[in-house]
């Protein structure tokens, strides 16, 4: 899956499989694929001004994950 970087201190990257509505985001910990995630979560996520405070808002513990 391809990523798109974005500026955080914790997340590298982000990248969104419309067929399978999977979320991927690396943090420099590692890779986490997200599942179900509308596309419009995605969007907002990479366009937000804070990627790491939106996704504490709205993805982590909302989804089920794995670690890649």
């Amino acid at each position: 899956m391809d990523r798109v970087a974005v500026s955080s201190s914790n997340v590298v990257s982000v990248g969104y499989d419309a067929d399978s509505s999977t979320l991927e985001v690396e943090f420099k910990n590692g890779i986490y694929q997200y599942y179900n995630v509308p596309e419009h979560i995605y969007t907002s996520m990479i366009q937000s001004e804070s990627v790491g405070t939106y996704f504490n808002a709205n993805v982590k513990n909302a989804f089920s994950c794995s670690r890649v």
